[in-house]
């Protein structure tokens, strides 16, 4: 064992004690000493959403005080990119007389190129991995590759986990550790912040939220998650994409209250599953096609798409003025609340790229500006999937209409109603697509005009891709 005076637990997107690898092995190698870099500016050049820089700062402050019931001491310190990330984590490893640097790996290629400059420059980086529950890299098909359909990548990760259990990264025993005296100065990060006190923090989910969702809410998952209107999710993404929650965990959970789960992929609580199967897909996709995080394609034949790109359309887009409720009341909910439900996402990255014409990354970058669960592997996986460029993803002939979509999965309104208030007095038969009724009743001036024709903007969408795609 080294000395524990020569090492530092260097926290990044894993702001958590439980199952945390780089921490468990600081730890047992008795570091006492934790360390996190805001490099600020560079998470505004990563759209970073301000709910999520609050977020991250308040669950800063809860590991603080984690920490230093462990002995560890957490030093917190602000750069403005990576480089200086880099002479900072140096100049600090010189000051403390710091040999070894644990910490855990991140898979998007400005860090990974990061974390390879660290170690060129001689400090002993220690990486693990800590962002999936199934090894980045292990999951391949018969020719070594990864694999360019979700559902046999599924079918090979559930093989490695009944082949492999999961085993947690777990905390020394506490006798072992001296606590250190709570923090009496809050960590603040500079930026402009959005509050995000409506969501707890990762101690009180751990403690009370997964226990109620797996005992009670996740037999209804299946049935109850496309509608928007009802709490029919799990609500854990945001936590999941700063790291103050394992996926492992979670998944150790479930499969400890559902034992058969592995081989019962008929059952709700696999559904839900298979949702964190599809978090681990596109974390392994952007770990074999790093080129994924410069924004392109997945799909090269779609390299020849001009999209028209039009302001006023995408500017409606985003302001929940394109006269579709569902989409309005979605973009709604996600400028308010800093979270959009899952279906709708879908719903409102289809009308963007299929209805509208624009491109992905446009749709792709306002939400991580706003999302408080932005992460780019997974936003990016979203995004090329409903635009028809990614990995699996939806034809470019399916486009969702978003008429149907709202009678199928809001029939009552109840969701449109909250978001877009001024419909809240309609029918509930009517407020799917108001407008005739609006002009029956004189109120046309109520809501906002549909700024494209469902019918003729997905014929201009299929004759468009046909098109390019035919170059």
């Amino acid at each position: 064992m080294e000395n524990k005076a020569e090492s530092v637990m260097w926290f990044r997107s894993d702001l958590r004690v439980l199952d945390n690898p780089a921490l468990s092995r600081a730890l047992r190698q008795g570091c006492t000493k934790a360390l996190f870099i805001a490099p600020l500016e560079q998470w505004l050049q990563h759209d970073m959403a301000p709910i999520q820089l609050d977020f991250i700062e308040r669950h800063l402050n809860l590991l603080q005080g984690q920490l230093a019931e462990l002995g560890v001491e957490l030093t917190c310190l602000t750069v403005s990119d990576f480089d200086e990330q880099i002479s900072c984590l140096t100049t600090y490893c010189q000051a403390q007389q710091i040999k070894y640097i644990y910490a855990n790996s991140e898979v998007e290629l400005s860090e990974h190129r990061r974390d390879k400059k660290i170690i060129a420059n001689g400090l002993q980086l220690q990486l693990t991995e800590a962002d999936v529950i199934v090894p980045k890299g292990s999951v391949m098909n018969g020719q070594k590759e990864m694999y360019k359909v979700f559902t046999p990548f599924r079918n090979a990760w559930l093989k490695q986990l009944r082949q492999h259990p999961l085993n947690l990264a777990f905390l020394p025993d506490p006798t072992t550790t001296v606590a250190l005296e709570q923090p009496t100065a809050n960590i603040v990060l500079a930026g402009d912040k959005i509050c995000s006190k409506k969501w707890p923090l990762s101690n009180v989910i751990l403690q009370q939220v997964v226990p109620e969702f797996i005992d009670n809410k996740c037999q209804d998952y299946q049935q109850l998650r496309d509608y928007p209107g009802v709490k029919g999710t799990s609500g854990f993404s945001p936590y999941l994409a700063i790291g103050a929650i394992s996926p492992r965990t979670l998944v150790n959970a479930l499969t400890q209250a559902f034992p058969a789960l592995l081989d019962d992929t008929a059952s709700s609580a696999f559904c839900w599953l298979n949702e964190l199967a599809w978090r681990d897909f596109y974390k392994h996709l952007l770990f074999h096609f790093p080129a994924l995080c410069k924004h392109q394609n997945y799909q090269q034949k779609y390299n020849h798409l001009y999209w028209p790109n039009d302001n006023a359309l995408f500017d409606a887009w985003c302001q929940g003025k394109t006269g579709y409720p569902l989409v309005d009341a979605a973009m709604r909910q996600l400028l308010q609340t800093g979270w959009m439900h899952n279906r709708l996402r879908m719903v409102v990255a289809s009308f963007l790229t299929k209805h509208l014409l624009v491109d992905w990354r446009r749709g792709e970058r306002f939400f991580m500006q706003h999302l408080i669960d932005g992460d780019f592997s997974a936003n990016n996986g979203g995004w090329q999937w409903a635009a028809g460029t990614g990995c699996d993803a939806q034809p470019y002939f399916r486009i969702f209409n978003p008429i149907t979509q709202s009678k199928k999965f809001d029939a009552e309104g109840e969701f449109i109603r909250k978001f877009v208030p001024e419909l809240a007095a309609l029918p509930s038969k009517q407020i799917h697509f108001p407008h005739p009724y609006l002009a029956d009743t004189g109120q046309t001036a109520i809501y906002y005009p549909p700024i494209v024709d469902h019918k003729t903007a997905r014929e201009q969408a299929l004759g468009f891709y046909k098109q390019h795609l035919s170059l």
